[in-house]
């Protein structure tokens, strides 16, 4: 695929932020994991071949013990947490969500996924919350540092690095699967013009480059024309000058 479509204006955006001098972090988030499947020892092997690590929200109701040894014998699989059941509990005119409104038994399910997956994946767990479909309300945020967690991760630039006292917020930026067309690959050049532009605003000071730039994967969906869009990416960016960021080391900073 990287040989079918145009990179240059990444590759342009990129030489410039070298010429410059700027620094660029990136990282890699890949949601639904519950148990070992073939998809996942793919995400496995392409983490390793990139040298980059990617973090693995795993739904924590329905997560199995085998995914947990092993994401134990995969140095470069960070688990983090992914609400809870992953049911969808929005209104009827909603988008879907599972945390997106608050419910009285919400900081009940947070605290409940984040116990169960600490037993399940020891001190590999990273306590970082991603809701599924990367909603959640605003009244539920003040509740997740007191339960345990370092940070909470959902989609397109964050407002803000710290959204309640004690927790950092880490979101992903580029989302490759076509969810509105029932799936598949994204418009790739359509991608590539974004993500160049996300970098303009970043170079420019109109959006936060302390925020490490995030691919957003979905192992179990991808087809073989996502799985090399997401090969082809990182390594665009990390060959042109991106730095690899594992969220393990950013909360250990930051603590």
């Amino acid at each position: 695929m990287s040989t079918r479509i145009d990179w240059s204006p990444l590759r342009r955006e990129l030489a410039r932020w070298r010429r410059e001098e700027r620094v660029l972090p990136i990282w890699w988030r890949d949601d639904d994991a519950v148990a070992v499947t073939p998809a996942l020892h793919q995400l496995a092997s392409l983490s390793a071949e990139l040298a980059l690590s990617v973090h693995v929200a795993v739904i924590p109701k329905y997560a199995e013990p085998a995914l947990a040894a092993f994401c134990a014998d995969a140095p470069t699989l960070v688990p983090l947490v992914h609400g809870w059941a992953h049911q969808n509990n929005a209104q009827a005119a909603q988008k879907k969500s599972e945390f997106g409104h608050y419910r009285p038994e919400a900081p009940a399910e947070t605290q409940q996924a984040l116990d169960r997956l600490r037993g399940l994946f020891v001190a590999d767990l990273l306590p970082v919350f991603v809701p599924p479909w990367n909603r959640i309300s605003p009244d539920l945020i003040p509740h997740l540092a007191p339960q345990g967690y370092r940070a909470l991760s959902t989609y397109t630039p964050r407002r803000a690095p710290c959204p309640a006292p004690g927790l950092l917020q880490i979101n992903t930026h580029i989302d490759p699967i076509r969810w509105r067309g029932g799936g598949g690959l994204l418009d790739p050049e359509r991608q590539i013009g974004d993500l160049a532009a996300l970098l303009v605003e970043r170079r420019e000071g109109r959006q936060d480059n302390d925020e490490p730039l995030g691919l957003l994967s979905h192992h179990l969906v991808h087809d073989a024309a996502i799985w090399e869009f997401c090969r082809a990416c990182l390594s665009e960016l990390l060959t042109g000058g991106a730095v690899g960021a594992d969220l393990r080391d950013m909360l250990g900073e930051a603590s």
